[in-house]
């Protein structure tokens, strides 16, 4: 399966497909020139494909080498793209070089963060093996590391040269990696998507997501592909991708990154959102009810049982969402169908209560 992104300074594609990973040289070498590579990955992706995807790519004609990091969010920071830059230039790697991520969505933002920022931008591929990272942050460029302050506080905006997606590495996943990058897929198709909406509520749990694998990621890839089409710089439709991210950042920088998964927090997020919104009359009645269904089938939290307001609130006014004394929030009409509401900083706090 392949699909086609078309933006005004960059077209590129997304090749989904399993066994990808067996002729990753072949892909490479369609999109570049003979150059010098530098494979970024973790620690666990390293062991299980690094030896494999490097040789690959040198047989194919590229001189090539591989930096790991810990794996984790806790290598999501500037120390590491630090660490990483040192590694490029020890390299001697030039704006004619390429890097090339490989992993999840940690390493997928902090490598595309340190291509788009190394002498000023260089191109690279991305390699998603998580699904969270295969349904979403591999796609739309989208680039940040975190600081002490926020999630995601600096980052650039920098589409890759392609995408290749093998399925097949889901099967390397543990149980609660799987299930997060499910929270990413349920959001996708809670705002967007009712026809997967349908397909996930015949599917059984997160294991048999495994034998639909293509089509599920296929379909959050073409509603990330069209917004990100319409809106490259997250300043209109593509808000509707954070729905219950404003929440769940807050969670995530609140209870240490790491201690709770990305999706886990989403969940959470999207949960705590719909419900205060169904009291406040902002969403229709019965979308939570169906929400967590969804979610708890798929081994996701639904809420968070030490609820600190006050610290949630002050996490959430330094999200990028914010816009001076106002934050954009995402609410859904109805399942498959979301809005963008902009509300004051203080309104927040009633979709905080617990």
């Amino acid at each position: 399966m392949k699909l086609s992104v078309t933006l005004p300074n960059k077209n590129y594609d997304l090749l989904i497909e399993k066994g990808g990973l067996t002729h990753v040289g072949t892909w490479v070498k369609s999109l570049w020139k003979p150059q010098q590579i530098v494979i970024i990955s973790d620690d666990n992706v390293e062991n299980l494909y690094g030896e494999q995807v490097e040789k690959a790519i040198r047989e194919a004609g590229f001189e090539v080498s591989l930096i790991a990091v810990k794996p984790g969010e806790t290598s999501k920071n500037l120390a590491t793209a630090e660490k990483i830059y040192h590694y490029l230039a020890e390299c001697g790697m030039t704006r004619k070089d390429g890097v090339i991520i490989l992993g999840g969505g940690v390493v997928g933002d902090l490598g595309a963060f340190v291509a788009s920022t190394y002498m000023r931008g260089i191109h690279f591929l991305q390699i998603p093996t998580t699904l969270l990272a295969q349904v979403d942050s591999s796609i739309g460029g989208k680039t940040a590391v975190n600081t002490s302050v926020a999630k995601n506080l600096v980052g650039t905006f920098a589409q890759p040269d392609g995408v290749l997606i093998d399925p097949n590495t889901l099967l390397t996943l543990e149980d609660r990696r799987l299930q997060e990058g499910m929270a990413e897929v349920v959001k996708a198709a809670a705002v967007a998507d009712k026809e997967l909406w349908d397909l996930l509520s015949t599917i059984k749990d997160e294991k048999d997501i495994l034998n639909y694998s293509e089509e599920i990621i296929f379909a959050c890839c073409k509603v990330k592909r069209n917004v990100v089409e319409e809106d490259e710089f997250d300043t209109g439709i593509r808000l509707i991708l954070n729905f219950g991210h404003t929440i769940g950042h807050a969670i995530e920088q609140t209870q240490g990154f790491g201690v709770i998964t990305h999706g886990e927090a989403v969940a959470i997020g999207m949960c705590q959102l719909t419900k205060n919104a169904e009291k406040l009359g902002t969403m229709p009645s019965g979308l939570l009810n169906e929400l967590e269904s969804m979610l708890t089938k798929f081994h996701l939290p639904i809420h968070l049982e030490e609820w600190e307001e006050d610290k949630l609130f002050e996490a959430l006014t330094h999200d990028k969402k914010t816009r001076g004394d106002s934050i954009h929030i995402i609410l859904l009409e109805k399942i498959g169908k979301a809005k963008i509401e902009t509300i004051s900083i203080e309104e927040m706090k009633n979709y905080l209560e617990k």
